[in-house]
């Protein structure tokens, strides 16, 4: 169990940053709470417009402010803070919405809280002077729920550890993935990241702090994890860690075909054959349009391993295979300069796989270079004005016996039809005996018997004016072609339904929707917590059987 803060921390008188909007922003119940905080917390309140502007916004940039804005935005000293914060409103004759927002790379509203209190996260890691520590002995990092992943990376390494599992994106918070999944292409062996925890300290919508465990409060832990921020905030995550490799062999393949394709994502991540176990990270991406774009932002990977020639050879490759090519991205790990195991493994694949010859690029770059990669690719869309544009994505977990149609339907067909290439097409598998059912995240599971499963990430950015809506209505399209298909998909990140009769139906399914409704009442049953995804409202009604 964690530490109990000092008293002191608890006496501290909360500061409020007034504005003249403060009456039109701040409805009567939260003002109270300001007040009735003052003597409790060391937090500060801020409603200025600059401040809940931000807060009313997410990676997905697709909700208009005015809809999504905040009467104020929480800063809290510590997680006692921000429990005081729940049970204040928990207790309040008209309960109002509160979500923990981290780096805001949110693109459903997870993190919004209109009308209501945005927790700022990253307040904590201000307050406190550590707030990641690694147990060398135990083979665990504690980190606090508003930290970078990257930060947890490199406080592990330098004990010579690492997380196993990760998101293709470090700069995330821990609590923020903890609450989806959090999947990248170490997941087909060990799992998401919700399947890669020991221990959680979590705060309920009533208030309580509680520490959890698969062993202790077994059932909040469960909720939390992958719970859309519906049960409780997560304030520190204990996470095992494993030795660290220093490098990794990276490949790219080219692929015309996408059952050559999944066929060879299959055989790396099963667990029998010539080639199982010798990747450790196994992902895909599509590349779409008789002008296919550019390799994601990134790299240059395929002009830096072949030039010039490369680069023609790939777009003649994309013009005679009809538009689409596949390309299969994995890496394998090692110990350093003077390991060969990488460069063993690899003549294996080369060998075995199904690519198209003389389009495979191999690089070796070191361990926290491939698993920062997406980084750099920020940082060039910062500089171009690209990075804070909407980014309107549809992820899909997808069956394995139907990824061919919906290649064949979606890739050969609503892509090419659309040419929206602002961002990437992702598709890899997952092997379902490493996910949790226990959790509360959504995958395929209908049926026992197909042990893999597809994750697809249409992760398109709308650039220019009118590419919004076109984005949109090719994601609506894309998802009409699947019911009119009937290829049965679960959505990872999900964009709100409009009504808690939707979630029901079209996200959870009964049995799913039954245990997590029951969830809600037990852990927030004044349905506080992330109201901005419209999946509960206050009060509870119509939640069906429980």
């Amino acid at each position: 169990m964690a530490p109990a803060p000092p008293l002191f921390v608890l006496i501290i008188c909360i500061h409020v940053i007034t504005t003249p909007t403060l009456t039109s922003l701040v409805t009567s119940s939260i003002d109270e709470t300001i007040r009735e905080l003052a003597d409790a917390t060391a937090g500060t309140f801020s409603t200025d417009a600059e401040a809940t502007a931000l807060a009313a916004t997410d990676f997905g940039t697709n909700v208009s402010v005015d809809a999504a804005r905040p009467a104020a935005v929480f800063y809290p000293s510590c997680p006692a803070d921000i429990a005081a914060l729940l049970r204040a409103s928990s207790s309040s004759a008209s309960p109002f919405p509160v979500s923990a927002r981290g780096r805001g790379h949110s693109t459903g509203g997870q993190a919004m809280a209109p009308g209501g209190v945005v927790i700022d996260m990253p307040s904590l890691g201000r307050c406190a002077a550590v707030r990641i520590n690694v147990s060398v002995d135990g083979r665990y990092v504690d980190a606090g729920g508003e930290q970078l992943w990257v930060d947890v990376l490199h406080a592990a390494l330098a004990h010579g550890l690492t997380p196993r599992s990760w998101t293709d994106y470090l700069h995330l918070t821990v609590g923020g993935t903890l609450s989806n999944a959090g999947i990248s292409g170490q997941a087909f062996r060990h799992g998401p990241q919700i399947s890669n925890v020991l221990e959680l300290d979590v705060i309920t919508g009533t208030g309580e702090m509680v520490t959890c465990s698969k062993e202790k409060h077994g059932d909040l832990f469960d909720a939390v994890l992958g719970g859309l921020g519906q049960f409780g905030i997560i304030t520190r995550a204990r996470i095992p860690v494993v030795p660290a490799p220093a490098r990794a062999r990276w490949v790219r393949l080219l692929y015309t075909d996408a059952a050559a394709l999944t066929g060879d994502q299959e055989r790396l991540i099963a667990e029998q054959g010539p080639l199982a176990g010798i990747m450790d990270y196994v992902e895909g991406s599509v590349l779409t349009g008789h002008d296919p774009p550019p390799p994601p932002p990134s790299t240059s990977f395929f002009s830096d391993a072949g030039g010039d020639h490369a680069a023609a050879n790939v777009a003649k490759l994309a013009m005679e295979a009809g538009g689409v090519l596949y390309c299969l991205e994995g890496a394998v790990y090692y110990g350093g300069a003077g390991d060969t195991s990488a460069t063993d493994g690899l003549e294996v694949l080369l060998r075995e796989l199904r690519y198209t010859r003389g389009l495979a690029f191999v690089q070796d770059v070191s361990y926290v270079e491939f698993l920062d990669r997406v980084h750099a690719g920020e940082l060039k869309l910062r500089a171009a004005g690209l990075w804070h544009v909407p980014h309107p994505w549809l992820n899909l977990f997808v069956p394995r016996s139907r990824i061919l149609d919906f290649a064949a339907g979606v890739f050969h067909g609503v892509l090419l039809r659309h040419h929206h290439h602002g961002g990437p097409v992702l598709i890899y598998p997952m092997n379902r005996r490493v996910w949790d059912g226990a959790t509360s995240a959504v995958f395929p599971d209908d049926d026992v018997e197909e042990e893999v499963f597809y994750t697809v990430g249409l992760l398109r950015s709308a650039v220019a004016a009118g590419d919004l809506a076109a984005v949109e209505a090719q994601n609506a399209e894309v998802e009409r072609f699947c019911e009119d298909a009937g290829i049965t998909c679960a959505r990872y990140l999900p964009e709100p339904y409009e009504e808690t009769a939707e979630w029901a139906a079209r996200h959870f399914g009964p049995g799913r929707w039954e245990r997590f409704a029951r969830r809600k009442r037990k852990y927030d049953p004044k349905a506080i917590l992330a109201r901005g995804q419209r999946i509960f409202s206050y009060p509870l009604v119509a939640l069906g059987p429980i």
